[in-house]
């Protein structure tokens, strides 16, 4: 009989083969996504670090996501969240697209599971994402927090489309992302209805949005822009599929007892979404009755006393106008182009005098912001905290783990906020900035099986194609043709200084 160790032996990778695949798959991560800030060593060695964190904690092969806190400590006992698709796909989608569709094919896995949560909830059809889960069921026994953060299922679905304009995987969304989009949908039109004392505009009533100080509320900004967003995304995919691909919309309509009428109320509730906005104020309530509550005084509130849910009753916090993270910020963040720079910088300035950043998602949302209005001093303040929050300890619990959306966002803040990247049509559009902390900012990322070298100066910006087909971005108002191995520079604010 042969020895258990011989068969082990027979069977074995040697140390110095796996050392050497290892070292060949991070070479070519790197490849599509290393980063530099001229000037500042420091912050460039801790978003790489982060930059690796997240790249470690996504899951593979469709069955696992990004926890909380990836594989690093037991906060949150190992469970998904919606901020994996807001704050973790972007990185990946730009770096290792392969794990990003990972992230997405697990929803559609969970799906039944979504499925079953939607009955749960008193939802005769369609899907709802569960906010604290790893099997896809809902986790969380507190659901003004919890439950209510309907949010989610437009998450999912603007990771769906961001995912799509980034790689055109058109095999995804015919075996996946299609179904996934169509049955969350669903749910919308059965939670809000149009309001005759709203002129017939489309609300949404007793949701959750991102912040978690404000609960059960009517009309949450942030779930219903995304919620628009959604369901206009679904509707043209729809019709696209309908157009383009009949029998995968005929597959799937069939599966799941889809019918015309209720795509076509998609885009009637699209068309007539209330978003809360305050004319004398001039920016976006953050749902109906926010403004209407007393403020927290912040300032007055003793340092130990933070964060405030682990000293104050919920609902003493939610009596109160007081948000705990981005929510209506995020919205902007998102979604900037929906909404002009006045509005946006408006909105900023309110939110940042009654937010306390308790939660790590927040900072790099409020950074994204000010680069985007032009607070740049602020918006290298706020980066700075999320590309430290656990190399600093900054909130004293990164013994919990590390937390992956703050280290995600701690890119974003630089490619989506200081060099402006967004998709427009399908686009990649920058309009970039820079803070005078820095020299330069140059990074890679992956669109379309291309890889671009980016390089911010103080008054040029460089734009290469390192491989791949020749593609055309926008910088500013301006279009620019990328061709292989050549550069093309431009002036950083669109126009050459003075």
């Amino acid at each position: 009989m042969t020895p258990p160790y011989m068969i082990w032996r027979r069977h074995a990778t040697p140390a110095s083969t796996g050392y050497a695949r290892n070292k060949a798959d991070l070479a070519q991560f790197w490849e599509g996504a290393d980063l530099e800030i001229e000037g500042a060593p420091v912050d460039s060695a801790a978003v790489r670090f982060n930059i690796f964190q997240v790249l470690q904690a996504a899951g593979r092969g469709g069955k696992t996501s990004i926890c909380a806190k990836g594989q690093t400590g037991e906060g949150y006992e190992g469970h998904y969240f919606w901020d994996a698709e807001i704050f973790g796909l972007p990185l990946l989608g730009h770096s290792r697209p392969e794990r990003a569709r990972d992230m997405l094919v697990y929803r559609h896995r969970s799906l039944e599971d979504s499925r079953r949560h939607a009955r749960e909830m008193g939802h005769e059809r369609g899907a709802l994402i569960a906010w604290r889960t790893i099997s896809g069921r809902e986790c969380s026994a507190y659901f003004p927090a919890g439950s209510a953060q309907y949010h989610i299922n437009a998450d999912v679905a603007f990771a769906i489309e961001h995912y799509m304009a980034l790689t055109g995987d058109s095999a995804f969304l015919h075996d996946h992302g299609a179904e996934i989009l169509f049955e969350t949908a669903r749910i919308w039109p059965q939670i809000g209805f149009f309001n005759p004392r709203k002129d017939g505009a489309f609300c949404i009533h007793c949701v959750t949005g991102p912040d978690e100080y404000t609960a059960l509320v009517n009309n949450n900004f942030y779930t219903n822009a995304m919620a628009r967003q959604h369901l206009d995304y679904a509707y043209q995919v729809a019709h696209a599929l309908m157009a383009d691909a009949p029998d995968v919309f005929a597959r799937i309509a069939n599966a799941i007892g889809l019918h015309e009428d209720e795509i076509t109320e998609w885009r009637r509730a699209a068309d007539a979404m209330y978003l809360p906005y305050d004319e004398a104020l001039g920016i976006h309530p953050q749902d109906d009755s926010f403004l209407d509550k007393k403020r927290w005084d912040i300032s007055g509130t003793p340092k130990d006393k933070f964060p405030l849910l682990l000293h104050y009753h919920p609902l003493t916090i939610y009596r109160h106008q007081v948000c705990k993270q981005a929510d209506t910020v995020l919205a902007m963040v998102l979604l900037g182009d929906q909404f002009a720079p006045a509005d946006k910088a408006r909105d900023l300035r309110y939110y940042e005098d009654v937010t306390v950043h308790d939660s790590t998602l927040s900072a790099c949302v409020f950074g994204m912001l000010a680069s985007q209005v032009g607070r740049l001093e602020q918006a290298h303040e706020y980066f700075r905290h999320a590309a430290f929050v656990d190399l600093g300890d900054l909130h004293k619990n990164t013994g919990h783990g590390l937390h992956m959306a703050s280290l995600g966002g701690s890119w974003m803040c630089l490619v989506n906020g200081f060099a402006g990247l967004r998709f427009v049509e399908g686009r990649p559009v920058f309009s970039p900035v820079l803070p005078d902390q820095w020299q330069g900012l140059s990074f890679r990322i992956r669109v379309r099986g291309r890889i671009i070298l980016v390089r911010i100066g103080k008054n040029r910006c460089r734009y290469r194609l390192i491989s791949g087909a020749p593609l055309t971005i926008q910088h500013h108002d301006q279009p620019l043709e990328l061709k292989p191995d050549e550069t093309i520079e431009a002036a950083t604010l669109g126009k050459e200084p003075a």
